[in-house]
C-alpha cells in the first residue's frame, strides 16, 4: 500500500519535487470513494525569479498561497474555463510550486483538475487526506524525460527554454 507523502516532502526546490512526483499517486476522496491516479507529467515553477511563475509578479491575493508553507494547494483558473492544480514547494516566501499536467489516462492540466473535481475550494488547503486530496509515494519507477515547459513563451527565451517539465516515458 502507498504511503501518504508528508508535507515535508514538498519543502524542497520545485524542480526536485516535480521530478520525484513522476510515478507518485494523486488520491481524491469524495462521495464516490477514493480514486487514485499515477502522475505522469509535471512542471516546476522556481519562484520569484522564474519569469514564467505567477509569483514573479509579487504577492497578490491570487498568489499569496505560493509564498506560504510547502504542501498547500495553489488553485487558479485560466481562460475563465479551466482550473489548474498546483502544489506549493520550497521554503516560505520563495513562491515555488509545481503544476500537475498529466496523470494516468488523462492528459492536460485542465482535464486533470476536471477529472478530480478541483475548484477554488482547495486553494490553500494542505495536501493531506483530511482535505480530500493528497499524494502518495511513488509506486512505479518510471523513466523520465525532461523538456521545456509548455505555453510559457511570454517569460522570454531563457525561462521559456528551461527544462522544467517532467514526463514519464
Amino acid at each position: 500500500m502507498s504511503k501518504q507523502l508528508p508535507l515535508t516532502f514538498f519543502r524542497r526546490p520545485a524542480a526536485s519535487v516535480a521530478r520525484e512526483m513522476i510515478g507518485a499517486t494523486i488520491a481524491r476522496e469524495d462521495d464516490h470513494g477514493i480514486r487514485r491516479f499515477t502522475i505522469l507529467e509535471t512542471e516546476a515553477y522556481e519562484g520569484i525569479h522564474d519569469l514564467a511563475s505567477h509569483s514573479s509578479k509579487g504577492r497578490t491575493a491570487r498568489t499569496e498561497v505560493m509564498f506560504g508553507p510547502a504542501g498547500r494547494f495553489y488553485i487558479y483558473r485560466i481562460y475563465g474555463l479551466h482550473w489548474m492544480l498546483n502544489v506549493v514547494t520550497g521554503q516560505i516566501d520563495e513562491g515555488e510550486a509545481i503544476l500537475i499536467r498529466g496523470v494516468e489516462g488523462i492528459a492536460g492540466p485542465g482535464r486533470v483538475a476536471a477529472a478530480l473535481q478541483i475548484n477554488s475550494e482547495f486553494q490553500g488547503k494542505p495536501a493531506t487526506r483530511s482535505s480530500g486530496l493528497w499524494f502518495e509515494s511513488r509506486n512505479v519507477p518510471l523513466k523520465i524525460q525532461t523538456t521545456a515547459r509548455i505555453g510559457v513563451d511570454y517569460a522570454g527565451p531563457i525561462w521559456a527554454a528551461k527544462k522544467l517539465r517532467f514526463v514519464a516515458c
